[in-house]
C-alpha cells in the first residue's frame, strides 16, 4: 500500500471517493457481493493509468485496506482489466492455466478473484468493482459476473448523474438510463438469482424425506437457507421497484379471508422459530379492501423484526382488527427500547441497528413495510419505551 503519488490530483481523488461515499447503496452492494459469493473482501476502486485507490470497502477478513488506501497498480489485476476493458474472474489461481503463475495471487496471498470495469456512460473508465479471497470460490459463472456487471453499471450511472445535473435534457437521459438499468437489475434478481434456488429447494425436500436422521437435518437446514435467500431476493426486488420505479406495486381488491391469511403468516414464523412465544388476537371477519399478499408481507416483516430484536424470553404480541372502515394491525415486543436518536432512521433503506447479528438481512424489511402501508394510503408508526416495549402499528383504510 502506498500514498497518493504527486502526479495525481489529490483533490480529484478526494472528489471521486466522496462521490462513491454518497451512493447509499454501495455498502449494501459490497455486503451482498460477499454474502452471495463467499468472498471475504470487496471494494470499489478508482483506477487510473497510474494509481489504484480504494473508494469503498467491505472487509470480513482483515485485509486492512480502508477507503482512500492505495495499492501499487501494477501488482493488481485491475491494471490488466483496465487495459483490456474486460472483466476478469478466477475461481482458483492454482488451477487457472492463464493466471496460475501470475504475481498478484502470490503478492496478496489470494486464490479467488473477480474484477469488473466501472465505465461511465460517456466512455470514461472510472475504476473497478472487485472482490478477493484467500480460498477458492465460484465467481466465474455467468450469474455472478452478471450481478457484478449490473452493480458496476448502477454505480457508473450514479456517478454520471452526480456529475451532470444541469439541463432538462440531461435529466431525461438519466431517466432513460435508470429505467433500463432498473429492468436489468430486477431481471438479475428475479431470474438469474432465483433459478438456482429452485434446484436447491428440490434437493432440500428430497433430503428432508430421507429416513436417515442426519440427512433429514441437513435437508431442513438447506430448506431454511433457501427460504432466507429467497426472502432477501424479494426484499431487494421490492426495494428496486419502490426506489427506482415509483413505489411498491399493490393490487387492491376486497379480501374475504384476511383474518385466516394473517394467522397463516404467524403460524409459518412460529414454525421457523420454535422457541418463540407469540400471543395473537386477530379479529378481522369482514372483507377488507387491500392487497392480500402485501398485507401478509407487511405482517411477516414486522413479526420477523420483533422476533429478531425482542427480549429472548418475552412474548411478542400481534393484534389485528377491522374497525370503522380501517384495518389496525400492531406488533409489540419487549426488550431494550429504540433510542430516540435512532427513531428517524428505522424506516430508511439499508438501516440495521449496531446490535444486529451478522447475516440477519439487508436492512430493507421496515423500509418495505413503510412502502406497503404508503401504497395502501395508510400510516405506519412506532412507539418504544422501557415500560411497554416497542410497538409498530399500521393503520390502513379498508374500504375503497
Amino acid at each position: 500500500m502506498s500514498n497518493i503519488p504527486s502526479s495525481d490530483s489529490s483533490e480529484a481523488l478526494a472528489r471521486d471517493i466522496g462521490a462513491i461515499a454518497r451512493i447509499d447503496a454501495v455498502p449494501s452492494m459490497l455486503r451482498m457481493i460477499c454474502d452471495e459469493t463467499g468472498m471475504g473482501f470487496a471494494a470499489v476502486a478508482r483506477v487510473t493509468d497510474a494509481t489504484w485507490t480504494a473508494c469503498a470497502v467491505h472487509d470480513n477478513v482483515g485485509f486492512g485496506l480502508k477507503a482512500d488506501g492505495q495499492l501499487d497498480l501494477h501488482t493488481t489485476l485491475c491494471f490488466e482489466s483496465r487495459a483490456a476493458r474486460e472483466s476478469i474472474a478466477v475461481d482458483n489461481f492454482a488451477e487457472s492455466p492463464r493466471y496460475c503463475n501470475h504475481h498478484t495471487p502470490a503478492i496478496y496471498k489470494i486464490q479467488s478473484y473477480i474484477s469488473v470495469p466501472i465505465v461511465l456512460p460517456d466512455g470514461e473508465y472510472f475504476g473497478n468493482l472487485c472482490a478477493i479471497d484467500a480460498q477458492p470460490h465460484a465467481v466465474s459463472n455467468a450469474r455472478v459476473v452478471r450481478m457484478f456487471e449490473v452493480f458496476a453499471s448502477l454505480i457508473a450511472l450514479q456517478l454520471d448523474s452526480a456529475r451532470r445535473q444541469s439541463t432538462a435534457e440531461e435529466l431525461l437521459e438519466d431517466e432513460r438510463r435508470t429505467a433500463t438499468l432498473r429492468e436489468q437489475f430486477i431481471a438479475v434478481l428475479g431470474h438469474d438469482l432465483r433459478n438456482p434456488l429452485s434446484a436447491f429447494s428440490a434437493a432440500a425436500e428430497l433430503l428432508r424425506r430421507r429416513q436417515e436422521t442426519d440427512l433429514a437435518a441437513v435437508g431442513e437446514r438447506l430448506r431454511r437457507s433457501v427460504n432466507r435467500m429467497a426472502g432477501l431476493i424479494d426484499d431487494v426486488m421490492d426495494f428496486a421497484r419502490g426506489r427506482l420505479g415509483g413505489g411498491v406495486a399493490v393490487s387492491i381488491a376486497p379480501v374475504e379471508d384476511l383474518g385466516p391469511a394473517l394467522c397463516a403468516v404467524i403460524d409459518e414464523l412460529c414454525d421457523s422459530n420454535p422457541s418463540c412465544r407469540v400471543e395473537c388476537s386477530i379479529e378481522v371477519t369482514e372483507p377488507v379492501a387491500c392487497d392480500r399478499a402485501r398485507i401478509q408481507q407487511l405482517l411477516s416483516n414486522l413479526l420477523a423484526n420483533a422476533l429478531s430484536h425482542g427480549q429472548n424470553d418475552g412474548p411478542v404480541s400481534v393484534t389485528a382488527k377491522y374497525d370503522t372502515g380501517r384495518l389496525l394491525m400492531s406488533v409489540r415486543n419487549l426488550g431494550e427500547p429504540i433510542p430516540a436518536g435512532v427513531m428517524p432512521k428505522i424506516f430508511e433503506p439499508y438501516y440495521r441497528p449496531a446490535s444486529s447479528a451478522p447475516g440477519g438481512g439487508l436492512g430493507l424489511g421496515l423500509y418495505i413495510c413503510k412502502q406497503i402501508v404508503d401504497a395502501h394510503g395508510g400510516t405506519l408508526t412506532v412507539t418504544s419505551n422501557d415500560k411497554d416495549g416497542t410497538t409498530f402499528t399500521a393503520c390502513i383504510p379498508g374500504k375503497r
